[in-house]
C-alpha cells in the first residue's frame, strides 16, 4: 500500500504541465477557494453547496490523482475531504497524506476539514491526531456551512498574530 501511496504521489509529481490542471488562473485577489474531496455524490453536493454560500470558488474532485494534480498549482483557502476519498483504508488517504506532507508555510494556508464516521464532530484530540483543523461527522452535514465557518473564523483568529508578526518580518 505505501508503494503505491509513493507511485500516485510521484506520478503527478512528475507529470508534465497542463493548463486545465490550474482552474483558478482567473481569480481577482482575495478570492477563496476549496476543493470538495467526497466520493458520494449527494452529500458532494450539500457540502459544495454550503461551501458557495460561505463565498467560496468551488472545485469538485472526483478521484485522488484529480485532486494532487489539481492541488499542484494552487493552494486551496478550503479543503473538505472525506477520510475514505478513493481508498479502502482511511489510514493511507493519498490526499490527508500529502496535506499532511506540505510544508508548515503552505499548510497553514489551508484549512482542512476531514469528514469521518469514525470521529465526533468538532472532536479536537481527533483533527490534531489526523493533522486536520476540523472533523466532521457525516451525521453533521446539514450543519456544514455552519461548522466551516466557525471552525475558519476560530483558525483566523488563532493565527492573527502569527500572521501579523510575519508581514512585519517580511516572510510571507
Amino acid at each position: 500500500m505505501m508503494e503505491e501511496e509513493k507511485s500516485l504521489l510521484g506520478e503527478v509529481a512528475s507529470d508534465a504541465y497542463d493548463a486545465s490542471d490550474r482552474p483558478f488562473d482567473f481569480l481577482e485577489t482575495g478570492g477563496e477557494t476549496a476543493l470538495i474531496c467526497e466520493p458520494d455524490t449527494s452529500i458532494r453536493e450539500k457540502i459544495s453547496n454550503a461551501v458557495k454560500i460561505l463565498g467560496y470558488r468551488v472545485t469538485e474532485s472526483t478521484s485522488a490523482r484529480d485532486a494532487l494534480k489539481r492541488m499542484r498549482f494552487h493552494v486551496y483557502d478550503l479543503v473538505v475531504l472525506n477520510e475514505n476519498f478513493d481508498t479502502e483504508d482511511a489510514d493511507s488517504n493519498n490526499v490527508l497524506n500529502y496535506l499532511k506532507s506540505l510544508s508548515m508555510s503552505i499548510r497553514r494556508q489551508i484549512f482542512v476539514a476531514l469528514v469521518s464516521d469514525r470521529f465526533r464532530t468538532m472532536d479536537n484530540m481527533a483533527a490534531f491526531n489526523r493533522s486536520v483543523n476540523i472533523v466532521i461527522n457525516p451525521e453533521s452535514i446539514a450543519d456544514i456551512g455552519p461548522i466551516i465557518e466557525r471552525g475558519t473564523n476560530d483558525s483566523r483568529a488563532f493565527y492573527h498574530v502569527f500572521r501579523e508578526i510575519l508581514r512585519e518580518k517580511g516572510r510571507v
